[in-house]
């Protein structure tokens, strides 16, 4: 993408340069009236017009010449010229608050608290986070004309005080330019290594693994030679990559067997994946809680504990991984018990519905307490190793009508979520299938290539 830009003339300048002041006053006078006749001209013109904004802080008065400064004269339109504002930026930094960015800014704190107090969305000014911009508009005796809030390079929030003091707020987004994009690749060691070779990011990433992870447990099942296809979306700003979208369409093949999955936003602007004829790629319950997590110890009725040396039956999975990393819900539910004990430490139990219950044990944190509601995949905790633990991991348990059940072969087979209704498949066929059409465009020539490479690899 490419901005084309038309050099603007500076005419007065080179008058100035050229002819005697009255000359160049004389022929400015004349391109006044010659302008003023263009815009009257015909009301054609006249529709075409647009009002510009002008950003009052790269206002500069000119300066007066030497008959006007004698005189104490000045040019009629410099008297009704807004002031000056100056402006200054201050970046959010770790431990900063608010009251931190306006001393940087030199602005007195009464201003920030009449702002604070012009509304909900001022208040929000209180979270910021690292990396977050503060653009402030300063008057010539000190006081905020406005304040923006550069919160990434799409959306910008303006809080801009009005002619009785008071603030008003305005939301500007601006959009990005969207583009498809498509990688695919083999799986020698790992899911990420095989992912970021391709040009993956980590983030997209964790979404394909997401998108699976009710069928494919990324601790467990992934071999090598499983590969995969995805399509997605790259945006652009002003010809520079910003950002990837979301997956538009996706295909994973692990130990054989094939899952694809789209992306489908529904009438309530709802966005999920789901399969090629309409059913949910979504489970009641993900298959672990924890991300590519390494399991430590399975289940097993008659281990060996490994701190008191007698057999002890093992009821749930140990995913061994680093303290602090997240934990999630397996499926929605409610909390009903949360808290610490010796041989537990930190724990959460969840009820889903009448019929299971999951327990997470040794959590570091605990980010939920008794009687909250929680959704699939919502961070419960994290990675710990509290209680009898010999070192971070979580364990997690999974009941069914009071039973424990062997978490990793359980989930298979609980039944999927709520598919596409009957009445929308028309809609949902019109919007995906152009995306998987796509997707087996792009994939056709690399399958071939591999093919090909493999046989090569068979001749050697």
């Amino acid at each position: 993408m490419q901005n084309h830009r038309t050099p603007k003339p500076r005419l007065l300048g080179a008058l100035r340069q050229h002819f005697p002041r009255t000359h160049a006053l004389a022929a400015g006078g004349a391109s006044c009236a010659l302008a003023l006749a263009m815009f009257v001209s015909t009301p054609e013109v006249e529709a075409k017009r647009h009002s510009l904004p002008v950003t009052l802080s790269s206002v500069e008065e000119a300066a007066p010449t030497a008959g006007e400064a004698a005189t104490g004269a000045a040019p009629e339109a410099s008297a009704a010229a807004p002031a000056t504002l100056s402006t200054k930026r201050v970046k959010v930094r770790n431990g900063d608050t608010l009251s931190n960015l306006f001393d940087r800014a030199g602005v007195d704190a009464r201003h920030m608290y009449e702002l604070l107090e012009s509304g909900k969305e001022a208040k929000g000014l209180a979270r910021l986070s690292p990396g977050e911009e503060l653009t402030f508009h300063i008057a010539a005796d000190g006081s905020l004309k406005s304040l923006e809030l550069h919160r990434d390079r799409l959306s910008r929030l303006e809080f801009k005080r009005g002619e009785t003091g008071d603030f008003s707020y305005a939301l500007h987004k601006r959009e990005a330019d969207s583009y498809p994009a498509y990688r695919q690749a083999e799986i020698e060691s790992s899911l990420f290594v095989a992912g970021n070779n391709a040009g993956l990011s980590n983030n997209l990433i964790m979404e394909m693994a997401q998108v699976f992870s009710s069928d494919i447990d990324f601790a467990l099942d992934i071999r090598k030679g499983d590969h995969f296809s995805v399509l997605y979306e790259e945006e652009f700003l002003d010809g520079e990559k910003i950002d990837n979208g979301p997956i538009q369409a996706v295909t994973f093949v692990n130990q054989g067997k094939t899952f694809s999955a789209v992306r489908y936003v529904d009438q309530n602007g709802d966005a999920n994946y789901y399969t090629p004829d309409g059913k949910s790629m979504r489970k009641a319950f993900i298959r672990t809680p924890v991300d590519f997590a390494r399991i430590s110890s399975h289940f097993n009725p008659s281990r060996l504990h490994p701190i008191h040396k007698t057999r002890r039956p093992h009821n749930g999975t140990d995913y061994a991984a680093p303290t602090g990393t997240p934990v999630y819900a397996a499926g929605s539910g409610r909390v009903i018990r949360a808290g610490y004990s010796r041989p537990n430490g930190n724990y959460v139990f969840i009820k889903h519905g009448e019929r299971y219950i999951t327990r997470y044990l040794h959590l570091n944190k605990r980010k939920v307490k008794v009687g909250d509601r929680v959704k699939q995949r919502q961070v419960i905790g994290t990675v710990g190793s509290t209680g009898y633990a010999t070192g971070p991991h979580l364990h997690y348990e999974f009941l069914v009508d009071g039973h424990h059940r062997n978490p990793a072969t359980i989930v298979r087979k609980l039944p999927k979520a709520k598919s596409i209704p009957e009445a929308e498949m028309a809609r949902f066929r019109a919007q995906t299938q152009p995306l998987l059409a796509k997707l087996e465009n792009y994939e056709q020539p690399a399958l071939a290539q591999r093919s090909e490479e493999k046989n090569q690899q068979n001749v050697n």
